[in-house]
């Protein structure tokens, strides 16, 4: 190297930083400073110095002092683009605005530079501005400056930007260039899944799953099976999805729900309704609101009026939904809801309507909402008054029966089964 620096070589600074830099990429930093040296030696205006001295100063772990490097060698060159990337680099973590603002700076004065792009798109995904980063991959992905890693995270900003017909095409792009990524695989099944695309999807499902590349399956790709395999109807294939799901992750408790779903799909209320208990239980005291009760009082009833149950079990749970209503109707006093489902499980707990066990809440139903003149609740009104007008009828209070049949009429003249019984009653 010495015979390097003899004669007019000694005033070339690009020649001795790129001795130095041979150096330095020996981690022979001693050495790397002494023809450092000479170059400024030659010309301490050389930008390529201060690239290099900033390198260094990063192998000393002296971040702040290096961008000082970087930034004198911007100071001497303004178009020395290494020096913009490289402090953008060294400030991507600790201060991304900073280092997208000298990003910024660079694509402003080189538009058509594709490093700065990818520059971007990485510190834009890695902080989730998916919107930005879809914009500065879309500059650079069809071009050689585009590696395999920056497809996948074009594809996933996609994916996670909900542009999914865009993220399922670079996907399948990808899988074009590199069969065995098994992440192209991955976004494919998940976005037929968004889509709605299911028959699509569980060929993907199974593409991805029994790939010949190992993969090392999350919780999501069995979340997103499952989805695909419940839309397609095949619930108990679907459970065992999700209970796959949450071998990997039991702190997803929405899958529990899941599981509960298409248990009531099978019409098993049993697995039913020990999935969703098991589901409130994990949720904390303050978010076990009445919607959440609510849809247990539903599945007590489904089991209560299946045709499935003996009779004495059908009882045992109309008599557990109804205790779940009536919690709702404590934690709802103003929601009409409570009532019309404990309405709704008396009524199916006399059948023949003779005790009349949901009139009180059928009555309750009728004080919240008849003076608030919606039709929203007109269907509800309608029911309500048909029970009360049966129930009267088969008590012999045919005035009042009469009187409960005509405000259906009243809310809907049309309504046949209110004809009828005004009918047979005269």
């Amino acid at each position: 190297m010495g015979q390097l620096i003899k004669g007019k070589n000694k005033k070339d600074p690009a020649l001795l930083v790129a001795v130095a830099r041979v150096y330095f990429d020996a981690m022979q930093i001693t050495e790397a400073q002494k023809y450092v040296e000479y170059a400024k030696k030659a010309n301490n205006k050389f930008p390529g110095i201060y690239v290099l001295e900033g390198d260094i100063a990063l192998t000393k772990q002296d971040a702040g002092t290096a961008c000082q490097f970087y930034e004198q060698a911007i100071y001497f060159d303004s178009n020395c683009k290494e020096a913009y990337l490289k402090y953008a680099q060294v400030y991507k973590d600790a201060s991304p605005e900073q280092a997208i603002d000298k990003l910024l700076q660079l694509k402003e004065m080189a538009p058509d530079y594709l490093p700065v792009y990818k520059a971007l798109a990485n510190i834009y995904y890695s902080r989730n501005r998916f919107s930005q980063a879809i914009e500065a991959y879309s500059s650079f992905i069809h071009t050689t400056e585009a590696k395999e890693d920056d497809m996948v995270k074009y594809a996933f900003a996609l994916f996670l930007n909900h542009d999914f017909e865009k993220s399922l095409e670079v996907a399948r792009m990808g899988v074009e260039k590199n069969a065995k990524n098994t992440t192209f695989y991955r976004l494919i099944m998940y976005n037929l899944t968004d889509l709605k695309k299911y028959d699509e999807g569980i060929v993907a499902a199974d593409s991805f799953f029994n790939h010949p590349e190992k993969s090392d399956f999350t919780y999501l790709d069995y979340m997103y099976y499952g989805h695909l395999l419940s839309e397609s109807k095949k619930y108990n294939e679907a459970i065992a999805q999700y209970q796959n799901a949450l071998k990997l992750d039991t702190t997803k408790i929405d899958l529990w729900r899941e599981i509960s779903s298409s248990y009531e799909s099978l019409n098993d209320y049993t697995g039913s309704i020990e999935a969703y208990t098991k589901y409130l239980s994990l949720q904390s005291s303050e978010k076990q609101t009445p919607d959440l009760l609510f849809q247990l009082g539903k599945l007590y009833y489904g089991e209560g009026t299946t045709k499935s149950v003996s009779s004495a079990e059908k009882i045992t749970s109309l008599q557990k939904a109804d205790s779940v209503f009536t919690i709702i109707t404590q934690k709802a006093a103003d929601s009409y809801l409570g009532y019309f489902w404990r309405a709704r499980t008396n009524s199916a707990l006399d059948p023949e309507t003779t005790q009349g066990l949901a009139k009180p809440y059928y009555e309750s139903v009728i004080s919240l909402l008849a003076s608030k003149n919606d039709a929203r609740y007109n269907s509800v009104l309608v029911e309500c008054y048909s029970y009360l007008g049966y129930y009267c009828l088969v008590n012999n209070a045919v005035a009042q029966s009469k009187e409960f049949w005509n405000k259906i009429l009243a809310i809907d003249p049309a309504n046949a089964t209110a004809k009828k019984a005004l009918e047979g009653i005269k």
